[in-house]
């Protein structure tokens, strides 16, 4: 396989989580007789830009499809985390009636809701069928296609030029990084700017968050690597920001190269360097994943098994990607965790992928009464354990295995 930006030859293995079927793809009772699509599940590293990579086995359209179920509005501390995003822009980059702003990975709405809300002109661009529904509803623009440079240029034809464009949590799930960043280029004004938020590739080193490896995100992004991609496809980053959301984030912020006047802050070239002296330019840095990884399995089986032999039960709570990746990875089925809850109507009633273990609405939660909850999105831990802090009235217990197995 060949490096997504730089074309070098992959040689090097930071994770091989064995084969899974994609995190997303959630069965329904009539698939559970049918046969699943599995894919090797491995992370590449380029020895000559650095950027993390997970080995291609499959393309977009069968991740990113019609009946793609993540959507992000069923987390109210998401939903805040968007609502602030717009007030701090608004107020930082001057955007009114005037101005326009394009969300890349509009999802349902979360974030561009509160554009609306504000008077301010935006354009959503979602390709999953079913999130971008949702986003209509509420009266949103949105474009159903896969953004990139000739997305962008037919865009900027249109007079759709942008101000600001959003990017959460869709840098790292796209195939060809080249031409979806070379896009923003295309798309932004001369003074526009444009920021990217997502989970930062140190973050996932130090607190080992290996099941955030799966086959839908085809990157794991330093600045380090995000930085170099920008300059080649006529981007300059100009500032940064460390976030708490999705177990550590990033949020970059660009302009054109040719025409952007941001004065580059000292924040980039800090974080840059204290990835380089964290070691992301070395090859030892990214060989300590894969025991990390074994390890956190070796102890979610171990707490699973030991559970079924004292006939406590565990329930799951969260049919998230991440959760898909760890109980694939541990080969955990319903004999071991026997439903998960999701609040997300669009998953309920559904399997996991993999696992097949049935996905259920809360009120099952209330009747089963299990001894555990296992908390699979560990990113929303304090979020989830307010929601359900009742399951105390019981006895019941919260687990969660990222960085490490840990109960409360």
């Amino acid at each position: 396989m060949k490096c997504r930006h730089c074309l070098a030859d992959l040689e090097l293995v930071t994770a091989d989580l064995g084969s899974a079927p994609p995190s997303n793809s959630y069965l329904t009772r009539q698939m559970l007789a049918g046969v699943e699509s599995y894919f090797p599940l491995r992370v590449l590293v380029c020895q000559q830009c650095w950027l993390v990579q997970t080995e291609d086995f499959a393309g977009r359209e069968q991740f990113f499809n019609e009946d793609y179920a993540y959507f992000s509005s069923f987390s109210k501390s998401w939903l805040a985390h968007a609502k602030r995003y717009v007030e701090e822009s608004i107020a930082r980059f001057g955007l009114g009636a005037g101005s326009h702003v394009v969300e890349v990975a509009a999802n349902d709405g979360y974030l561009l809701q509160y554009v609306q809300a504000a008077g301010i002109p935006c354009t959503g661009i979602e390709p999953t069928a079913s999130t971008a529904a949702a986003a209509r509803k509420l009266g949103i623009a949105i474009v159903g296609d896969f953004f990139g440079v000739r997305l962008a240029t037919e865009l900027a034809a249109a007079g759709k030029h942008a101000d600001l464009t959003a990017a959460n949590n869709v840098l790292a799930h796209v195939p060809d990084i080249n031409d979806f960043v070379k896009g923003f280029a295309v798309l932004l004004k001369p003074q526009g700017v444009s920021t990217f938020e997502f989970p930062h590739l140190l973050r996932l080193m130090a607190e080992r968050q290996f099941d955030t490896i799966y086959h839908e995100h085809f990157s794991y992004l330093s600045l380090s690597a995000v930085d170099r991609i920008f300059r080649v496809n006529g981007l300059t980053v100009f500032d940064v920001a460390e976030l708490g959301t999705h177990g550590g984030s990033l949020r970059v912020f660009a302009q054109r190269s040719d025409t952007g006047k941001q004065p580059v802050s000292a924040a980039v070239r800090e974080l840059l360097d204290r990835e380089r002296a964290a070691g992301v330019f070395t090859v030892p840095y990214y060989e300590r994943l894969q025991a990390s990884a074994e390890k956190i399995k070796d102890d979610v089986l171990t707490f699973l098994i030991d559970a079924k032999r004292q006939g406590k039960s565990v329930a799951g709570y969260g049919a998230a990607a991440k959760g898909n990746t760890l109980l694939n990875y541990a080969g955990v089925r319903p004999d071991l965790i026997e439903f998960v809850v999701d609040r997300n109507p669009a998953k309920q009633g559904k399997f996991l992928p993999g696992s097949r273990i049935p996905i259920v609405d809360e009120e099952r939660l209330r009747q089963a009464k299990p001894a555990y909850v296992m908390i699979l999105p560990w990113n929303l831990c304090d979020e989830v354990m307010e929601q359900l802090a009742y399951i105390r009235e019981w006895g019941g217990k919260f687990v969660w295995a990222i960085p490490e197995l840990s109960l409360a």
